[in-house]
């Protein structure tokens, strides 16, 4: 059977429109689960850890976070929630922030655990939020508590 030359170009060109479509929708799922979090003028790309098993593994075995990027942890309720470095490869500042998106405790310059037991960190605050970013930078950007944190869907 012969394929005239107009129906071979809409099979191509369909073929084409295809993988365009495919790759754009892969890059939207890739994106879906990333928001900014900023501080005044000082924004984050940061994933967000919402299942249990995002939770769990959170930046661990990570070399390297860039600059201004890092992971949000989100709460079902507002509560303490303890952190550990464990498996940890690199300092981190680790910010709890509560539901009305104050900071209400800083943990700066975390460093990673490379023993069999690790210390948990525990505020002692509600928070409904928990944010991880390269150590220093709390400081570096004038973070502080009580200050107020925004969320930006992308």
């Amino acid at each position: 059977m012969i394929i005239q030359k107009k129906h071979y170009f809409r099979i191509i060109f369909a073929f084409i429109l295809s993988i365009v479509i495919i790759g754009i929708m892969l890059i939207n799922s890739n994106n879906k689960n990333i928001i900014q979090v900023c501080f005044q003028d000082h924004c984050f790309d940061v994933e967000l850890a919402v299942s249990i098993e995002e939770k769990n593994k959170g930046l661990m075995f990570r070399e390297q976070l860039d600059l201004n990027k890092g992971m949000l942890f989100v709460y079902k309720d507002e509560k303490e929630h303890s952190f550990w470095m464990k498996n940890v490869l690199i300092p981190l500042d680790i910010i709890w922030i509560n539901k009305k998106n104050d900071v209400v405790f800083i943990s700066e310059n975390t460093q990673p655990c490379k023993e069999s037991f690790c210390q948990s960190i525990n505020p002692g605050k509600n928070a409904k939020y928990v944010l991880e970013i390269n150590a220093g930078l709390s400081k570096e950007i004038g973070l502080m508590v009580g200050n107020r944190i925004d969320f930006i869907k992308k």
